[in-house]
Formats: C-alpha cells, sequence, structure tokens
C-alpha cells in the first residue's frame, strides 16, 4: 500500500463519508483553476467542513510527509491551486458560513468558502458592503481572495484584499490553529499571509472590514476611436486630483468580445472605451464628474454616456465585468496575462503590445484596471494551428518583460502561482528570493504546503543562503524545475 492510500485510510476515518473524493472520475474535476493551460489531476481531494477538520487532515498530511494545496472555488488566474498528483488537495468550498456580522464595528467574520459577493449581499441593507470586487466576485470566495491578494476595478481608490482584512484564523503547516490579527505587535505576520498563496497555511476564518455605503455613486463610459486617446484622459484625469473609484479600459478587440457574449452595445466604432465611476459625498461627485466629463471630451471622446439608474450603471459594467470570458467568443483558447506598470508608461508598453502581435502574428486583447495601470491582455491563439500556442506563450512572457522594463510587475492581483514563476528572477535577485523563502520555512519547514508555487526553484529549508552550485537537490529528484 502506498503512503497515499495509507493517508486516504486515515482521512476517511477523521472527515465525514462524503468528503474524501478518490474516484478518477470526480478527481478530474479539479485538476485544474481558472488557468486551465496548467493541469494536473490530484491524489485526493478532501473538502472539509470544520476548521478543526481542516487541522486533522494538515496534521495527518505532516504525519505521512505528504505535501496539500488549498483550493476555494478554483477561479484563481495563475495555477496557484494546481493540485499535487502525489498529494491532497484541501477544498474548502463547503466552508460557507457567515459566522457574524458586526455593523457597529463595521466587520464581519466569515468562512474561506464564502463568495465575494455574499458578504455585500449580506449588509446591502444596512447601507455596507464589503469593496474589493474582483471581475468573478459573484463566484470567487474570500479564501482565495486572501491567498492571492485580489484587487478589482475598485482597487484604485479603496486598495486590494490585504486593505481590508483585520484578522484571519489560520491552520498553519504544522496543523495548529493560530490567530493573526492587523493590531498584533511585532512583525504583521497578517501582511504576510494575505497573498502568500497557500504557501504559509490555511485561512479557516476571515476577519473583513464592511465599507459604508456612498451617498452618491456616478458611472460614465467614455468611447475613444483609439486606445491612445483613452490612455491620455485616464493620464490627465488623475493629474487632475481626481481619484474615482474606478478606471477600466477596455481596447476594440474586447469590446468585439463582450458583445458578441452579453450585448453590452458600447457606441460602435469605439477603438477603445473607458467606465470611470465616481462616489463618495453628492457634491463631491457632481464636481468630479463635471471635470471628469470635460477631460475626455478634451481628450477626444466622441460619445459620453452617464448611467442614470442602477440598471443602467449595472448595464455599462456588463462588458468589462464579463470581458474575460467573452473572448471566447473570438478564440479557441487564450492567456490572461496580469502585468502593472506605472500609469505615465501605459503608451509605450501598450504600443509594445501592438508590435509583438505583428512579429509573432498572435492578436491581444487588452482590458485592464487604467487607474493603476495593472493590465490584463488576453493572448488568444488556437491549438489546432500548429505552433501557436508556443508563440502565444512566448507573447506573453513578452508582455511582462515589457511591463518590467518600464519599472513594473509581473502581477498585479492574479498571483504567481506556478504559471509565472520562472518570472520571478527577472524582477528579484537570487538574494531577494532566498530571503522570500526563508519567511516560508519559518512557517512551513517541511516544505508541504502548496510547494512548487511562487519561487522557480523551491528552497530546502535548512539550506544555507548563497549562491548555489551544481544540481538542487529537488531537482535531481524529479520534484522542482531549475528555470
Amino acid at each position: 500500500m502506498s503512503v497515499l492510500e495509507r493517508l486516504t485510510e486515515r482521512l476517511t476515518a477523521v472527515l465525514p463519508p462524503d468528503a474524501v473524493v478518490t474516484d478518477p472520475v470526480r478527481l478530474r474535476t479539479y485538476e485544474c483553476d481558472g488557468l486551465t493551460v496548467h493541469r494536473a489531476v490530484p491524489g485526493v481531494v478532501v473538502l472539509p467542513e470544520t476548521t478543526e477538520q481542516v487541522a486533522a487532515v494538515v496534521r495527518l498530511c505532516r504525519e505521512h510527509g505528504v505535501p496539500f494545496v488549498a483550493r476555494g472555488s478554483g477561479t484563481g488566474l495563475s495555477g496557484g491551486a494546481l493540485p499535487r498528483t502525489d498529494g491532497v488537495l484541501v477544498v474548502t468550498s463547503r466552508m460557507r458560513r457567515i459566522v457574524e456580522i458586526d455593523v457597529p464595528n463595521r466587520r464581519a467574520v466569515v468562512e474561506p468558502g464564502v463568495t465575494n459577493l455574499a458578504i455585500t449581499e449580506a449588509v446591502r441593507d444596512q447601507g455596507y458592503y464589503y469593496a474589493p470586487d474582483p471581475s468573478s466576485q459573484q463566484v470567487c470566495s474570500i479564501g482565495g481572495n486572501v491567498a492571492e491578494n485580489s484587487g478589482g476595478a475598485h482597487c484604485l481608490k479603496y486598495g486590494f484584499t490585504v486593505n481590508h482584512v483585520l484578522a484571519a484564523e489560520i491552520v498553519t503547516p504544522d496543523g495548529d490553529v493560530v490567530e493573526l490579527s492587523a493590531g498584533d505587535p511585532g512583525y504583521d505576520l497578517l501582511g504576510a499571509f494575505v497573498g502568500s498563496e497557500g504557501t504559509l497555511g490555511i485561512a479557516t476564518k476571515i476577519t473583513v472590514r464592511l465599507s459604508r455605503a456612498p451617498e452618491a455613486v456616478t458611472t460614465l463610459l467614455a468611447a475613444f476611436t483609439g486606445i491612445e486617446a483613452g490612455g491620455h484622459a485616464v493620464s490627465a484625469i488623475i493629474a487632475a486630483g481626481v481619484v474615482p473609484a474606478a478606471i477600466e479600459m477596455m481596447d476594440a478587440l474586447a469590446i468585439e468580445a463582450a458583445e458578441a457574449a452579453v450585448h453590452c452595445g458600447y457606441p460602435a466604432g469605439a477603438g477603445a472605451v473607458l467606465v470611470v465611476e465616481l462616489d463618495g459625498p453628492r457634491a463631491e461627485v457632481e464636481h468630479q464628474f463635471a471635470a471628469v466629463e470635460r477631460i475626455c471630451r478634451d481628450s477626444g471622446a466622441f460619445e459620453i454616456r452617464t448611467a442614470a439608474s442602477g440598471e443602467e450603471r449595472a448595464a455599462i459594467w456588463k462588458g468589462r465585468k464579463s470581458a474575460f470570458a467573452a473572448v471566447g467568443r473570438i478564440s479557441p483558447a487564450y492567456i490572461v496575462q496580469d502585468g502593472v506598470v506605472p500609469r505615465t508608461a501605459l503608451p509605450r508598453v501598450l504600443a509594445g503590445i501592438d508590435r509583438l502581435q505583428e512579429e509573432y502574428g498572435i492578436r491581444v486583447a487588452n482590458v485592464f484596471h487604467a487607474g493603476d495601470g495593472n493590465l490584463h491582455p488576453l493572448v488568444l491563439f488556437d491549438d489546432a494551428v500548429p505552433g501557436e500556442r508556443e508563440r502565444a506563450e512566448t507573447v506573453s512572457g513578452r508582455i511582462l518583460d515589457l511591463c518590467v522594463e518600464h519599472g513594473g510587475s509581473i502581477t498585479g492581483e492574479h498571483g504567481v502561482g506556478v504559471d509565472k514563476s520562472r518570472y520571478m528572477p527577472r524582477m528579484f535577485t537570487e538574494d531577494d528570493l532566498d530571503t522570500m523563502q526563508l519567511l516560508r520555512c519559518a512557517f512551513d519547514p517541511e516544505g508541504l504546503a502548496n510547494p512548487g508555487k511562487v519561487f522557480p526553484t523551491p528552497r530546502l529549508c535548512g539550506e544555507a543562503p548563497g549562491v548555489r552550485t551544481g544540481v538542487h537537490p529537488l531537482v535531481e529528484a524529479g520534484l522542482a524545475e531549475q528555470f
């Protein structure tokens, strides 16, 4: 009997009868996250319902020396929840209780399987909401948002997940249950945990900040003949001292996909559309709207629409929110990228992406959080065309190179996962990467929590820092890949 088979017997003893999945057909349900180019069938899947069950699973994995990976709704876009064929996939989708809503203190305590939008729906009637809003907020889970430090359209004004998490109950890789709080003295361990992509443990309860719903919200759609004019409008809006809740942009190819999928009715002939949302006190919003409308017209907008109701606001957002999935209407396959550049570098980077399209014969649809320079180029390809996937992957990598060359980052909100780990040395030195992994080793000395993610070559905990010589032991054992 293999180690995994012995572990599975033990797992069956500590979990409900239907909470251990070993059937090969059912296991394939979990072979990838939202980034389907990376796939691996998990050795075994468990679906715990309580913190105690998660802790029991992790302790058994540690006892048997078996790696484990946490997974929420599976909507991630970096392969961060890619399972191990020799390990346990811990799926938190059954942990969906909103444990407490504390409006006077503006906080809520939720389990990791609660969906992002469910928090807002639970407190909307009391005049509050949860600010971070990934495009997948209807289905993505808070546990996954914490793991990836997810953002969303409104992160320009309100910040990322880390700015809205007040505390977290976590199961450490040793199987201990500990509480991390933003108010703890000493090192900010909660800040280190948020965005650690499951390499430091599994969150089982999260305390989030609730935000007061603004007095007024105004959403406008500005259409431009080209993306350069839209980019100029973004820079001018920020330069004028206006900080919108959101500034989103889509190019002509992304608009084409959205129209085909959801019939969003954006202005005909638009080479780019800009969605700008303003919120806050009514007088302030009215003043900012006048400034934004003027700037858009001065920048060449040929049509501006303003939402007059909640329904019209939802209609404007419909195309943008559906953009990733909509691209499936115009391409059999695509790679979602997630680079970041300074706003001032947007025109140069977008021009560089155009050159890459011409050079490689690969189409790229651009959708991005224009206000903070977070690009989401969708690199389109067809597996049926020989060599096209490889060209698409090359373009994808060169887009990240462009971002780094212009002072940006290889990821803004999707995380590194398995997909971007090979690009980490383009941003960081070997000493930088070693230092980061020393933190991982402090939490996870056995290296069992989501191994093989984030870092291009996993460090052996206890290994002396410094330049390595020869073949890394994990590479030699076939457990890691040297890039």
